[in-house]
């Protein structure tokens, strides 16, 4: 019958069928087409308790059964504990040894004629991990000219600050000034530079028509990113800096993150093609996006692998072109994405029976901490541990669906990999309300990437563990009234 079939209506192929109007004479080919439909997803399941409290959504299932139980990374099972009676949670830490260990992992990175790292500071803009990274000699990346004011306020001097930015900022003269140093990421900023700053050095950043990344949100190069100079402008480039009499000193590119290694060297030798139309070039920054595994079945790049090519790469340019460029590099997740993580509450459990019944792991967390995998379908490593009593024996399994706390059915912390809107069923360990969760790999994109606020949740603090074995509070946890305390209310004749 007509309502037996829009009974399937929770579906969203069958939903869209019902509020198009279809005619009655084609219902029959429409059912057979929708039990076939149906019969290709036998996984598709509704669930409410997900959605935004007035909706339903149906939302693929994918099993994750022969994914490894994940281990907890810098943190014991006690530190863990410790972290969420001080701070309560969720709450970021961030482990100081491990920090120093990629600092100086990055550091090592192969060069011929000497190397500048520079932190990306938008993966994690802490004042403390900022700080970290100045003593280990780092410069800055900063991607707006806020993060140059932040980085300033931190300590690092405006001389060691590099910008490359989409949009250049009405104050970005006083930045120069003070010593900032930009890398012209369009022709428009370009001239502008040239207009406030003629007979000056600048770098200009180029998008050398390829790119790569870990999905293609974070993919940066190819005719379809928008950031850098189009490598075919170059002649428009030369006409600027001729009419403004300027002195290019550096070249920018940067593909992607999560690029694949192969790629990057390949860009890399299209960036010395670009530094070699400009005689007065002494640095070439190659940017980062150095893969980092943060599940057990993820690689992460071996710089060493990455760098010998490019270190030959940059021999090869000087022998013939006369010049030894300096390299700059830009890691951001490779710095920190396993040097932080998130301690949250597990505070709900909730079971559903039938086709794609699940149980589901509700956290005092989610997007508004980490929004990665809503936004990637990014996948992190997550970790049980209870609240009180012993850990569960080993090889004791249950497989979880985990979501946040926010009333939004995107909120999701375990998608399938690479697909925000599949919900992937994670074999973890036995929970029950109450237990923590750990969610690993937080450090990088995840306290400054988040949608704090959303449904007015406060802003989660950071605690950083030293080496000795200490933790620091080094945000403290927003209080409610901060979240609107810039509203001003209207005034009483708005509503007459």
């Amino acid at each position: 019958s007509i309502s037996t079939f829009f009974s399937c209506a929770e579906s969203s192929f069958c939903t869209r069928i019902a509020n198009m109007g279809i005619k009655l004479a084609t219902l029959p080919f429409l059912i057979i087409s929708c039990l076939i439909f149906s019969k290709s997803c036998a996984f598709l399941q509704t669930n409410n308790c997900l959605a935004r409290g007035h909706s339903t959504k149906s939302t693929k299932l994918r099993m994750s059964s022969d994914t490894p139980l994940e281990k907890l990374r810098f943190m014991s099972e006690e530190q863990v504990k410790e972290a969420a009676d001080k701070f309560g949670t969720p709450v970021f830490v961030y482990g100081q040894s491990e920090l120093i260990t990629r600092a100086r992992q990055a550091k090592s990175f192969p060069n011929a004629y000497g190397l500048t790292v520079r932190f990306a500071m938008k993966s994690c803009p802490n004042a403390a991990i900022l700080q970290t990274f100045m003593k280990e000699g780092f410069h800055i990346d900063a991607s707006s000219g806020y993060e140059c004011r932040r980085a300033m306020a931190a300590g690092f001097p405006a001389e060691s600050i590099s910008l490359s930015t989409q949009e250049l900022p009405p104050f970005f003269a006083e930045l120069i000034n003070q010593g900032v140093k930009l890398n012209a990421c369009s022709l428009s900023q370009l001239e502008a530079y040239g207009k406030a700053f003629p007979g000056t050095k600048v770098g200009v950043r180029f998008n050398p028509g390829k790119g790569s990344g870990g999905t293609g949100k974070t993919n940066v190069g190819g005719p379809s990113s928008s950031f850098g100079i189009w490598h075919e402008l170059l002649p428009q480039v030369k006409e600027l800096v001729e009419k403004y009499d300027l002195t290019v000193e550096r070249v920018h590119t940067h593909i992607g993150s999560g690029s694949d290694p192969a790629v990057w060297q390949f860009t890399s030798g299209l960036s010395l093609d670009l530094v070699a139309q400009f005689p007065t070039c002494r640095t070439l920054n190659l940017g980062g996006g150095y893969k980092v595994g943060r599940m057990a079945d993820e690689v992460s790049t071996d710089m060493l692998t990455v760098g010998e090519p490019v270190k030959e790469l940059f021999v090869k340019f000087a022998e013939e072109h006369g010049t030894e460029l300096q390299l700059e590099i830009e890691p951001g997740t490779f710095l920190v994405a396993n040097s932080g993580a998130v301690v949250s509450t597990i505070q709900d459990k909730v079971v559903t029976t039938g086709e794609g019944g699940q149980t589901f792991l509700k956290l005092d967390t989610g997007m508004t901490d980490v929004l990665r995998p809503s936004l990637y379908g990014a996948r992190h490593p997550l970790i049980v541990v209870p609240k009180e009593g012993a850990t569960a024996p080993a090889g004791a399994v249950d497989n979880y669906v985990v979501v946040g706390h926010c009333c939004e059915s995107g909120d999701l912390v375990t998608p399938a990999a690479g697909q925000s809107e599949v919900l992937e069923a994670r074999p973890l360990a036995p929970a029950k309300i109450g237990d923590l969760m750990v969610i690993e790999g937080s450090g990088a994109y995840c306290s400054g990437m988040s949608t704090k606020n959303y449904n007015s949740f406060p802003e989660s603090p950071e605690a950083f563990l030293d080496t000795k074995g200490n933790f620091h509070i080094i945000r403290k946890r927003q209080e409610p009234e901060q979240i609107y305390e810039n509203e001003v209310p209207l005034p009483p004749e708005a509503f007459e």
